[in-house]
């Protein structure tokens, strides 16, 4: 059961940034439309992700299985515990946001949503993480410990302790 709950380490940053957009044109999607739904699969996507990676989530296994195969030039992999806390923060604004549609209405609710999009569109346009900036400012404020992640820092010591080559990644998952 661990193993199915579990999430990848390293990420796919290809993967992660198209998860990303996907999660921009869905919130977009919802507040040019109004439908509110949208809200309902963008919650399962973040609760999905947060449990156990792309497995579970529609567009984390678009992303891994089609998308990320066709940007080799993005390839190249992160620590996974950033992008968990990542998605962790995701999930509850986009919890925020379907609760408070369910209990206040949508042009409440829409408001949350602005976050949101804001910081996907920073990963999937920019490459820039901010779940993982602020993950990282956690680590040195001594709120989490530095050995959540050890290889933050170093994927390559990773690599060499799993005797694969960084270049290739065969062996490692894909987000």
């Amino acid at each position: 059961m661990k193993s199915i709950f579990s999430f990848p380490n390293p990420v796919n940053d290809a993967a992660a940034r198209l998860v990303a957009l996907g999660v921009v044109t869905l919130s977009l999607l919802a507040l040019a439309t109004g439908w509110a739904w949208l809200l309902l699969p963008l919650t399962y996507g973040f609760a999905a992700r947060v449990a156990a990676g792309p497995r579970f989530s529609p567009l984390g296994r678009l992303a891994v299985y089609v998308g990320s195969r066709r940007f080799v030039s993005w390839q190249r992999f992160v620590a996974g515990p950033p992008k968990r806390f990542a998605q962790s923060i995701g999930l509850a604004f986009s919890l925020a946001a379907t609760l408070t549609w369910v209990s206040a209405g949508w042009s409440s609710a829409r408001w949350i949503l602005l976050p949101l999009v804001l910081a996907a569109s920073l990963e999937g346009f920019v490459g820039f993480c901010l779940g993982c900036t602020i993950f990282g400012g956690l680590i040195r404020l001594g709120l989490v410990p530095e050995s959540v992640c050890e290889d933050c820092g170093d994927l390559a010591a990773r690599y060499r302790r799993l005797g694969v080559s960084a270049a290739v990644g065969s062996d490692v998952s894909d987000a």
